[in-house]
């Protein structure tokens, strides 16, 4: 039997998606409408005769599917679509039984339930006859296959589509990226931040095919998952805290460190950050860090390390090195990136071989890690903390930075 591009994927990186525990997480409404909002305020026809596809997402499940068949007529949407899953491709650990919504249609097929996924339209057709088009005006019929997004019938759905909007499998984000990038969609997608130091990744946010979307960066989300999905008691208190306990549907879990990313622009993204010069921040800087130390040169790379963003010199000229959470703040207006502080990167001057690590406490041991940030040479031990030995010269390493430099102008 030949092998299909459909038989490919299952045979490669989706029995691994099958058994992975972060797949299964629920985006909240809020989340939704405050990033859908922030489109929105920067072009109020973003969605107006867009067909919208949304490849991960049961309307008995998915806020995404709720929310844009509420807002489907104020919004000018000309399409909606999504596709599930079969029940036989998501975790083993979920129990799945179909619901009355889909025994009850009269397209039901009992073979099929469990390893066929569904697709779902809502076009401007008042099927219900009620005067009004909504959720209940959905169409749905099963897929040939299990409605993976890399299958030819999901991809088909993609090229359709002016505009993808859907939080994707975790473990398959930078597939699911790279099947975006192949439809040339529009999109926004729910993700984990540290994916940005991802050297694919990394390179559509250089090449501004990609940037951070206009919410949820810096503060927390939360996310439903199935009942009976382990989850840490830290994460479903801060979940509780945040006005999500557990119901009768879901179990909640807070995931500090999750975000959009976009190729759709939004106002936020061209708000320029207000900085002080080098010679202000080293006198009036919040962070003490900076009044004591400066700006330290990078001895790997040809930049200085500015370990806050709020902390960027508005008068300095040259490459700096700043925290990945830069992105949460970027304007491409006012800054470019250049690259990331990791040995693939094209502006390294140095790289280390493998050096001894020190421990605050004196113990040592063999490590690799200096490589994958900034690097600063010292005259000889410090008097406290971790530094590294290399040959007979001493350093310290921060976190890694992001490459960026100011634009002349800005």
């Amino acid at each position: 039997m030949a092998t299909t591009k459909t038989t490919s994927y299952k045979n490669s990186n989706m029995s691994a998606a099958r058994s992975a525990k972060n797949d299964e997480f629920y985006t909240q409404w809020k989340d939704i409408e405050r990033e859908v909002n922030a489109y929105l305020e920067y072009d109020p026809d973003v969605f107006r005769d867009k067909v919208i596809l949304l490849p991960c997402d049961d309307p008995e499940w998915s806020n995404f599917v709720k929310f844009f068949a509420l807002h489907f007529t104020n919004y000018g949407i000309k399409k909606l679509i999504s596709t599930s899953y079969a029940a036989d491709s998501k975790p083993t650990e979920i129990d799945y039984q179909p619901t009355l919504f889909e025994t009850k249609a009269a397209q039901f097929d009992e073979t099929r339930t469990r390893s066929n996924g569904k697709v779902f339209v809502l076009e401007r057709e008042d099927v219900g006859e009620d005067g009004v088009v909504n959720i209940d005006d959905l169409q749905w019929s099963y897929l040939k296959d299990d409605g993976d997004f890399r299958s030819d019938e999901v991809t088909a759905l993609r090229d359709q589509a002016d505009l993808v909007m859907t939080n994707p499998p975790f473990s398959l984000f930078r597939d699911f990226v790279s099947w975006l990038l192949e439809g040339a969609v529009k999109f926004s997608i729910v993700g984990s931040g540290s994916a940005v130091s991802t050297k694919a990744l990394f390179a559509l946010i250089k090449d501004d095919k990609l940037w951070k979307g206009a919410t949820a960066n810096s503060t927390d989300m939360v996310f439903g998952v199935p009942k009976g999905f382990p989850v840490k008691v830290s994460d479903r208190l801060k979940a509780e805290k945040l006005g999500y306990p557990s119901d009768d549907e879901f179990d909640y879990t807070r995931l500090g460190n999750s975000c959009w990313f976009t190729n759709i622009d939004h106002g936020r993204r061209h708000e320029a950050l207000e900085l002080m010069t080098m010679a202000d921040n080293r006198q009036f800087s919040r962070h003490s860090k900076i009044k004591e130390i400066g700006y330290r040169k990078m001895d790997n790379f040809d930049a200085i390390d500015v370990p806050f963003t709020d902390a960027i010199p508005s008068d300095y000229e040259g490459v700096m090195g700043v925290p990945i959470s830069f992105l949460d703040k970027y304007n491409p207006e006012q800054f470019k990136v250049l690259s990331l502080t990791q040995t693939w990167s094209d502006m390294a001057t140095k790289t280390y071989p493998k050096q001894k690590l020190v421990s605050a406490d004196g113990t040592s041991k063999t490590v690799g890690a200096l490589n994958s940030g900034p690097a600063f040479r010292l005259d000889g031990p410090p008097e406290e903390g971790a530094y590294y030995v290399v040959g007979d010269q001493y350093y310290v390493s921060a976190f890694k930075r992001i490459l960026i430099q100011r634009r002349s102008g800005s």
